[in-house]
């Protein structure tokens, strides 16, 4: 009997504190949107390198799924209920992978998903990923450090900051999410333009 009684009141006691745990409030996932299309692939010169992206390098508040803003000052927040779909250097990754899809010049693309070697590689610091206010102005900021080194020994052959502020008349989250979109596009064709120039002048020649 006090074995049973034992038991009960055991029992009792985590249905209690699990009537008393705070739920989860459920989150909007949001995708990073695009506004480019199929046509804006490029005509140029098809290049014969091949190229691996990889993940930027990020501090642990842009290295999330948090959509980040920073409402003043130095302080880094996030916006509530909301969030990516995945961390903001994937998210990049993703979209300068695409981006080189779309120009077409450079077909042979792959990831630090996986294992191909490539004969270059483009990476960096992801140093902005948020929103910044100043007064009552709020624009979208996305700032990378870009670098582009060698496949075989990881050498630093070019190196680039890219930035873009993406101005938003309104600061509900889905207009912040497009304000993002917007702004990783122009980061992106600017990213293309110049890693294609630079693997251009640095690439391994064709082998016969």
């Amino acid at each position: 009997m006090k074995l049973t009684h034992l038991a009960l009141l055991a029992g009792f006691a985590l249905v209690s504190a699990c009537s008393i745990l705070p739920k989860a409030e459920p989150s909007d996932v949001y995708r990073l949107p695009s506004t480019q299309s199929a046509s804006a692939a490029s005509h140029g010169t098809p290049q014969h390198w091949s190229l691996r992206l990889a993940k930027p390098q990020a501090s642990e508040a842009l290295n999330s799924p948090k959509i980040a803003v920073i409402p003043q000052g130095d302080l880094i927040s996030s916006y509530k209920a909301s969030r990516w779909s995945d961390p903001a250097p994937v998210l990049l990754r993703n979209r300068l992978l695409d981006g080189f899809q779309r120009d077409g010049r450079v077909s042979l693309l792959s990831t630090d998903d996986s294992n191909f070697q490539a004969d270059l590689e483009l990476g960096g610091n992801l140093q902005a990923f948020q929103t910044e206010y100043q007064g009552p102005n709020a624009s979208v900021v996305v700032r990378l450090d870009a670098l582009l080194v060698r496949g075989y020994d990881q050498r630093i052959l070019a190196s680039r900051r890219f930035e873009v502020r993406q101005p938003l008349s309104d600061v509900k989250v889905p207009a912040v999410v497009a304000g993002f979109g917007q702004a990783s596009d122009q980061l992106t064709a600017q990213v293309v333009a110049w890693a294609v120039e630079q693997g251009q002048k640095v690439a391994p020649p064709l082998r016969p």
